[in-house]
């Protein structure tokens, strides 16, 4: 029977587990992107899971929208990045570079004093952790149809400089209320054009993308994560479920390395209440695994126990641990025997430095 320490291929790469290290922010870079020594430290720590997948990763200037997060579309951010996939294979493991860009959530402090960008004019509310401080998110400006193109092409380019930095694979991030998602939802979209109005306009922007970025680095290096049923940052949609059963279909046709599936998502500190509409806690996935036929992964406060027994009864094929792998460097070692596992600190999540971060002791400290 398969559990999460049962070897697994995605694409043409295989996996030693199916202990996924999620993409998880942590605001360690510099305000220049570029990646350190530190981060090395941390990602190298955790290089025992199946597959690290990156932090969030903004694939430019504009899609920028969170401090000290790192970037992928420098030279210099390539060259930072290239000592931390080294470190990562040099330990046996596998990593994937997160492609993001933030959209409308982020703030003009980010992009010289310039609008942000999304499908549509429309305020998401909220606050934006500047480097001046806390401010009001600001409304965006709909890109235009050429600017939709440039963007497809930034992550084409954000791709293919990560695998020059060494990267196995790429995980494009169309989840949480970021720009991809922007599109997929009626609540953020309101475009008359190709890309708004019906399911299948309103997905077509990420499909291209995801289309895109398989013709230039591969589809079997090619993957993309999705919250079917997440309000994060402001989303609605009218028929979620209509809306991402069609996403995840047409998903069938690339072949890719895998799908990443959130289920509903709360930020540290809040609770996630949800909609009439939508799937809910725990539904999300199960309903998911009936529309995609590759590998699916699946993420958002699972334990071990209930991240195996999704494995053994093919609900999902990995799991992604965001929580129990910061506070958990050696999180499968932990598994194999059956141990205890360290509490995480929440306050030290985003804070910058060593504390929280490459502090948590292994096994044998």
């Amino acid at each position: 029977m398969k559990n999460l320490l049962t070897p697994i291929k995605i694409g043409s790469i295989e996996l030693r587990n199916r202990v996924i290290m999620a993409p998880l922010t942590r605001s360690r870079s510099n305000r220049e992107g570029i990646p350190n020594d530190l981060m090395r430290v941390y990602y190298e720590q955790r290089a025992s899971a199946g597959l690290i997948i990156s932090e969030a990763t903004n694939i430019s200037s504009m899609g920028v929208g969170y401090i000290y997060t790192p970037g992928i579309w420098t030279q210099e951010q390539i060259e930072g990045w290239k000592p931390i996939t080294q470190a990562v294979h040099s330990k046996g493991g596998r990593m994937f570079l997160q492609l993001w860009h933030t959209g409308r959530s982020s703030h003009p402090d980010f992009h010289k004093g310039e609008p942000t960008v999304s499908a549509s004019a429309i305020n998401s509310g909220g606050l934006v952790n500047t480097y001046d401080g806390l401010k009001d998110k600001e409304a965006p400006r709909a890109l235009s149809l050429s600017e939709i193109e440039d963007t497809i092409n930034d992550y084409v380019k954000a791709a293919e400089n990560a695998i020059e930095a060494g990267f196995d694979g790429v995980e494009i991030h169309g989840a949480n209320g970021y720009l991809i998602d922007q599109f997929i939802c009626s609540g953020s979209n309101v475009r008359d054009d190709m890309y708004g109005g019906s399911i299948e306009n309103r997905c077509r922007f990420g499909l291209e993308v995801v289309a895109a970025v398989c013709k230039a680095i591969g589809n079997d290096r090619t993957a993309i994560r999705l919250s079917p049923s997440g309000t994060f940052n402001g989303m609605s949609d009218e028929t979620p479920v209509e809306t991402f059963s069609y996403m995840v279909d047409k998903l069938n046709d690339h072949n890719l390395a895998y799908l990443h599936i959130m289920e509903p998502y709360a930020p540290p500190g809040k609770t996630y209440v949800p909609q009439d509409s939508y799937l809910k806690d725990r539904e999300v996935t199960q309903h998911f695994r009936k529309v995609y036929r590759g590998n699916l992964m699946t993420n958002s406060g699972f334990t071990v126990e209930e991240a195996n027994d999704y494995i053994s009864n093919q609900t999902a094929d990995m799991v992604a641990f965001g929580k129990l792998m910061i506070s958990n460097p050696d999180l499968v070692e932990r598994i194999q025997i059956s141990t205890k596992l360290n509490e995480w600190d929440v306050k030290t999540f985003y804070s910058g430095g060593e504390k929280g971060y490459i502090d948590y002791p292994f096994l044998n400290q």
